[in-house]
């Protein structure tokens, strides 16, 4: 059974950072892409960042400039460093992991509570 196991989701103020993580199996982690996405109350998931085997960084246009993806390959683990946090960032956040053409496999972790107060 594949699993995502999220990490890092927490309470902040406004201007601040968290760090949120996402370890997975190997063959899930070399696959495809990883990534980040959201979902604020009353709204739909949105993708907030993903990143490539080569790492090929998509950042969502209201996240750019504050947050960064990266990899840790000998780890298998995805990072979001989130700065410059706002309330409008306040979402639960998931991980992903999916093959290229999301056909194949795609997973989700748990979900991980952020939330930014003004």
């Amino acid at each position: 059974q594949v699993q995502l196991v999220e990490s890092g989701g927490g309470s902040v103020q406004a201007g601040g950072s968290l760090r949120l993580s996402c370890a997975t199996s190997g063959s899930i982690f070399n696959g495809g892409f990883m990534g980040w996405y959201r979902q604020a109350p009353g709204k739909a998931r949105e993708l907030v960042s993903r990143i490539s085997t080569s790492d090929y960084a998509y950042y969502a246009d209201s996240v750019k400039g504050r947050f960064t993806i990266s990899r840790d390959n000998p780890k298998n683990t995805v990072y979001l460093q989130m700065n410059s946090l706002k309330p409008e960032d306040t979402a639960v956040y998931y991980c992903n992991a999916r093959d290229v053409l999301g056909r194949i496999y795609n997973y989700w972790g748990q979900g991980t509570q952020v939330t930014v107060s003004s």
